[in-house]
């Protein structure tokens, strides 16, 4: 089995393969070009989307920089969704963010994951677990999600949180580690 086999099935693998830079490069690339665009250049954001991401809805924005270890390869977004600036979406897996979703600031989500046994970080290998965000959800500045996480929709992540675990739908979630402290709705 090829490393790049292993990633997609969420096993150990060596991200530093040359199969998968070969494979990453372009697309990392391209996410170079994508941060040179001004911010008057709407229909250049939006067809860079629509190009590099597995999907991308109508109607999505993205502030400027945006980072993204794939470019955006990994990442499936509904409609209508706003990102403000330095986003990091660490796509190694794949990122779902269903419609409606607004994310704040310095935002982190995150998909790559490393061994807990010290052999295998040496050799530096990682796993990936996918990540999920239900319909109308709001991530407040400088919120960290973990991977294999799941966010119900019409959740809010407040500000600052590290979201750890899956957080249900219509539920305020704050906290380090998130944790719920309100129902909405």
């Amino acid at each position: 089995m090829t490393e790049y086999e292993k990633m997609v099935r969420g096993e150990n693998y060596d991200p530093g393969d040359d199969e998968i830079m070969s494979e990453q490069f372009p697309f990392q690339d391209k996410l170079w070009a994508f941060n040179q665009l001004k911010p008057s250049d709407v229909e250049q954001k939006r067809a860079y989307m629509r190009e590099a991401f597995a999907e991308c809805g109508e109607n999505c924005y993205i502030e400027l920089p945006f980072h993204a270890n794939w470019g955006g390869h990994h990442v499936h977004f509904g409609n209508n969704i706003y990102a403000n600036s330095n986003l990091t979406l660490v796509d190694d897996g794949h990122i779902y963010v269903g419609d409606c979703v607004m994310f704040g600031p310095n935002v982190t989500v995150a998909t790559a994951n490393h061994p807990l046994e010290a052999d295998l970080r040496r050799r530096g290998l990682q796993y990936n677990r996918d990540v999920y965000i239900g319909e109308n959800v709001w991530i407040g500045a400088g919120v960290i999600i973990v991977p294999g996480v799941h966010i119900g929709k019409n959740s809010v992540i407040g500000a600052g949180s590290v979201v750890t675990k899956d957080i249900p739908e219509n539920v305020l979630a704050l906290g380090v580690p998130a944790r719920v402290v309100k129902n909405l709705g």
